[in-house]
């Protein structure tokens, strides 16, 4: 398989890398990954530590190779850091500015820093943080969005401003494109929504169906569905949106997390 810088510090065999989609990068599916010869990767956001210790035990049953772990800032447990640092060899971090201690402490544990931006400038300050690695997301990526900037626009930045290996993400679905942004001078290529049609995968199979069905014209960068994190830009089906405005019941859906369910009420 192809070796790049990425794929030497982690100890991947391919430039591939599993967006920690919390809910949907299940156990197996980062297995899958791993296996395959990429990284994985799993959430652990809204995980309490035992919760998240008994997770990666679990997949450490599933696969020798190396995974990660990914947190959401807003979200983030600085006991959990620990868990996930002593345990993985990737701890990853999104949507909140580079933060040294969290750094600190992931190094202190072994594994290596990633940070996801969404700018040139966060890019530099993850670099300054002591990140080993950075992710850059472009707008066309699926799920919460950090920044403004087109796929290769951000990479041509970013690529020219920080000397660590950068991971680029954001509509990447294909062989063909994951050779493209390596060509045009990413260490990896993170893939989320493509594996969300996996078998592996932890999404309901009516909405892995819509995905598969529908085109990037059929997608859109909203802030609907902002439950318990206002003001969040996410890209997702335009349909999904349909659906949310014209519903007339209460409880538009529940989910699972850490063993725990919530419920969606409209207008919350």
């Amino acid at each position: 398989m192809l070796k790049t810088p990425s794929t030497e510090i982690t100890g991947c065999q391919g430039p591939i890398q599993l967006a920690g989609m919390p809910g949907v990068a299940t156990n197996e599916l980062a297995a899958a990954v791993s296996n395959a010869g990429g990284l994985g990767m799993i959430s652990g956001t809204h995980m309490p530590s035992q919760f998240l210790s008994k997770t990666i035990d679990d997949l450490k049953k599933l696969t020798s190779k190396p995974f990660g772990v990914n947190f959401l800032m807003p979200f983030l447990y600085r006991d959990c850091v620990e868990v996930a640092a002593a345990n993985s060899r990737v701890v990853e971090f999104f949507y909140g500015d580079p933060d040294p201690s969290l750094i600190e402490i992931v190094h202190n544990k072994g594994a290596l820093a990633c940070w996801q931006i969404g700018s040139m400038k966060e890019a530099v300050l993850a670099e300054k943080a002591g990140c080993d690695l950075i992710v850059a997301q472009g707008t066309e990526s699926g799920g919460h969005v950090r920044g403004d900037v087109k796929l290769f626009s951000l990479l041509s930045k970013v690529v020219k401003s920080v000397n660590v290996p950068v991971i680029l993400a954001g509509g990447i679905g294909t062989a063909k494109d994951v050779a493209e942004v390596i060509r045009a001078g990413a260490s990896a290529a993170r893939v989320g929504t493509r594996f969300i049609a996996a078998k592996e995968s932890g999404a309901h199979p009516k909405y892995i169906q819509a995905l598969i069905d529908a085109g990037a014209e059929d997608t859109v960068l909203t802030e609907t569905f902002s439950v318990g994190w206002p003001h969040a830009h996410h890209r997702v089906l335009k349909s999904c949106v349909d659906q949310v405005n014209s519903f007339k019941g209460y409880i538009v859906g529940e989910r699972d997390l850490a063993g725990a369910k919530n419920s969606f009420l409209r207008g919350a």
